[in-house]
């Protein structure tokens, strides 16, 4: 389940119009949500509240195995439209498989004048928690600088850390900041990062093949759907991938990427490389810089199957420490997703497959409408049992951990709860239990 911090992040790139999905660093977000998610161990709790638009707060607290809290605030520049925890659509609220949205450039803020003078603002967001008793300090600082450039500055204040860098190691996490800087094309999607702690420099980028979308290429998308030719393609001729022998194969878009880092104090580096193929079209409607009304209406149909299975195909290879990774990811029905990763250390010969698997419950009785009438005595479409109530994850390995968690909705609380065991262990099977409950209001 995301917490309440992540999940008005999430809104807020929303409102402002950027794609978080394309970062070379979410490149396998589709296979993680079903092969690493998030167990929860011990009990947890939190409650968050809005009281405006611009300003939140949150509280949680660990009861089990040992009691601590933290408290967080956030604040925003412009208006989020944040639901309550009874209200909030629940797919919103997990990690789950989805096929990427088409990448967009970013759009920025419409111009304003007053007097002649331009008054427009940039967005920002600035978000701090503590934790109790330990002291510890978090806090992070987003603004858009540009439509297509948005800077972050994230830190972590920690008094128990030692001062002497040799101390630390091995004491946990210390205090650090870490800026990143971020442009996005649509085409390119690069990041910069520099960390303060072990003078580390990086650099990520993603590109993305074929065409992506922007609202200044809607008359062209509008004639090719007529019938005519793109640019740069003669008309009456076909390229290799689209004679007839390919037909029925999956249909999609391809991304390759890489990253290079560089730590000056620790005198080391480290480069990866990786390609996401995702097939087309969306099977879920874009959730970023495109309105909800121009949605076609055949993708959230659900009367028929997808012209082809969703699905997600990535991998990734380290060369330096010899790493190579492929996961496949498809929606093999409404309800279920299936996920396989086979990772493989081409100097010591070690390797690890993983399975899982997502099912989604969904609400199996018709409700009524609040102020039924003569006119509206009947459910409309709305109203049918077609509504997400809870997810079941489940994933296998061969490392013998068995993880299983189901996150559903109990009235207005978001409820986790998992289990991590570890079946050829027989004096202790079960390696951890836990249960999360988060409650959050708005208004």
């Amino acid at each position: 389940m995301h917490p309440f911090a992540s999940y008005v992040l999430r809104s807020y790139y929303k409102q402002t119009g950027w794609n978080e999905d394309n970062l070379y660093a979410n490149l396998t977000r589709s296979s993680n949500a079903l092969l690493d998610f998030s167990v929860p161990r011990g009990l947890h709790f939190s409650i968050s509240k809005s009281p405006n638009s611009l300003f939140k707060t949150t509280y949680s607290m660990n009861a089990l195995p040992s009691l601590n809290g933290s408290v967080g605030y956030i604040f925003t520049s412009c208006n989020l439209d944040v639901k309550g925890s009874g209200d909030v659509r629940f797919k919103d609220m997990v990690d789950r498989f989805k096929v990427f949205d088409q990448p967009r450039k970013p759009e920025g803020k419409e111009e304003e004048w007053l007097g002649g003078d331009r008054v427009d603002t940039r967005d920002y967001l600035l978000y701090g928690r503590i934790y109790i008793p330990t002291g510890r300090l978090d806090a992070l600082y987003s603004t858009r600088i540009t439509p297509t450039l948005q800077g972050m500055v994230a830190a972590i204040s920690d008094p128990r850390a030692p001062i002497s860098s040799e101390k630390s190691r091995g004491h946990g996490p210390s205090s650090n900041i870490m800026f990143s800087l971020q442009q996005d094309t649509g085409k390119w999607c690069t990041e910069y990062t520099w960390s303060a702690e072990d003078g580390m420099w990086g650099i990520r980028s993603l590109y993305n093949f074929g065409r992506i979308g922007s609202p200044a290429e809607s008359s062209q998308n509008d004639g090719e759907k007529a019938g005519h030719a793109p640019t740069g393609r003669r008309s009456g001729l076909k390229r290799v991938d689209e004679e007839e022998a390919m037909e029925g194969g999956l249909k999609g878009r391809i991304s390759i990427g890489g990253e290079f880092y560089f730590s000056a104090k620790e005198k080391s580096a480290g480069v990866s490389t990786g390609i996401r193929f995702t097939t087309v079209p969306d099977a879920t409607p874009p959730s970023f810089q495109v309105p909800s009304s121009s949605t076609t209406p055949a993708v959230q149909t659900p009367r028929g199957p997808p012209s082809q299975p969703p699905t997600t195909i990535t991998a990734l290879f380290n060369p330096m420490l010899g790493h190579i990774s492929g996961a496949y990811t498809a929606r093999v029905s409404r309800d279920l997703s299936l996920a396989s990763r086979f990772d493989f250390n081409v100097y010591s010969y070690e390797s690890e497959w993983s399975i899982g698997a997502e099912w989604w419950q969904r609400r199996g009785k018709v409700r009524a409408s609040p102020s039924p009438t003569k006119d509206d005595s009947l459910p409309t479409l709305s109203d049918l049992a077609d509504e997400v109530q809870g997810v079941v994850k489940a994933k296998v390995s061969t490392t013998t951990d068995i993880s299983l968690l189901w996150e559903g909705r109990l009235r207005n609380v978001l409820v986790s709860l998992g289990v991590v065991s570890n079946l050829s262990n027989r004096s202790k099977p079960i390696k951890s239990i836990g249960l999360e409950l988060s409650y959050f209001s708005s208004g």
